[in-house]
């Protein structure tokens, strides 16, 4: 029923913290999809994900996806592995990555004595870490009502252990619609997999959703499979529910 699996990776196919990859089970995603290119039998799965392209592509290329588009940094990139090529959002201009630049200064002068830092890699969009998610989730509201106050038009949202800021026309659907246009990918031959409010936006460009265990109430709600497994277990038992079908 489906060409395209798009699944994020931070509490699916990895932890969100400096847990090692589990290289086996990656192994066994990158063998279904070496037959998916090969046989043309079975659905592609791709990524879509908030982290930098840099990361996207080094485990797009791990996945073994040879020519499927995949979405990095919540919607801003493509990265193209068929022609090795780095897309950027076209509708992003100018005035918004100085902006951009911008806040990155104003987040690290407001929140640095507190131990935020700044995630390295982001080109058009501001991410926030910080070990503790308490402290993440008190100074969020703030950072937003902070940023209206400037003028700096971003998005922000929560995962674990990161707040992201978006631009307010680019998110992961905004991704999946450029990625569905380039390959020609019909969406209701399309499945995702996510588990946290920024994957919301993949459940509303697919025609079937599911989540991981670990995934948090709003994403569970939204979903029509919820794993009984966590993280990448989750989504090979997501996997193994789709090829049933």
């Amino acid at each position: 029923m489906y060409d395209l699996i798009i699944s994020d990776i931070d509490g699916c196919l990895s932890p969100e913290d400096s847990s090692p990859l589990n290289l086996g089970k990656l192994g066994l995603i990158g063998e279904h999809n070496r037959l998916a290119f090969e046989r043309n039998d079975r659905p592609k799965l791709t990524l879509c994900t908030g982290r930098p392209i840099s990361f996207a592509e080094a485990l797009c290329r791990l996945l073994q996806n040879t020519s499927i588009p995949c979405v990095a940094e919540n919607g801003v990139w493509l990265y193209d592995p068929a022609c090795n090529g780095y897309l950027m959002d076209p509708s992003i201009t100018d005035q918004q990555l100085e902006m951009v630049h911008e806040a990155e200064l104003f987040s690290l002068k407001s929140y640095r004595q507190e131990g935020v830092t700044l995630q390295p890699g982001k080109s058009a969009s501001v991410t926030l870490y910080h070990p503790d998610p308490q402290v993440l989730h008190r100074i969020a509201p703030e950072l937003q009502q902070q940023f209206d106050r400037h003028g700096f038009e971003f998005r922000v949202s929560l995962t674990l252990f990161y707040i992201n800021c978006d631009l307010p026309q680019i998110s992961k659907a905004s991704g999946i619609d450029r990625l569905l246009e380039l390959t020609g990918v019909d969406a209701e031959r399309t499945a995702g997999i996510g588990d946290t409010s920024s994957d919301l936006a993949i459940a509303q460009r697919v025609n079937m959703f599911g989540c991981p265990a670990n995934a948090i109430a709003s994403v569970k709600e939204t979903a029509q499979f919820v794993s009984q497994h966590e993280q990448i277990d989750g989504v090979l038992d997501f996997m193994q529910f789709l090829m049933g079908q």
